[in-house]
């Protein structure tokens, strides 16, 4: 992943909750060929938002780097 680019997280698993470490990213539901539509979500000063496709809960936690999730691996990682 490029530095400074928008992290794209999926819940593949099926997680209630995904805490991520920006606030700032893209949703893409789960890994294509069953992605929704990539969603730009942007928590602005909250701590927690819905992706509207999914209804994944996504919550900020300051601990987390912002290619980081927990439970770890639900960022999507590009192909080399």
């Amino acid at each position: 992943m490029a530095a400074g680019s928008t992290p794209h997280f999926h819940n593949d698993a099926g997680h209630s909750v995904i805490h991520v470490g920006a606030r700032e990213f893209m949703c893409i539901g789960a890994i294509a060929p069953f992605d929704h539509p990539h969603v730009y979500l942007d928590m602005g000063s909250d701590n927690e938002i819905i992706c509207p496709y999914c209804s994944t809960l996504y919550r900020y936690r300051r601990d987390l780097h912002p290619d980081e999730t927990d439970p770890q691996g639900c960022l999507l990682k590009e192909a080399a």
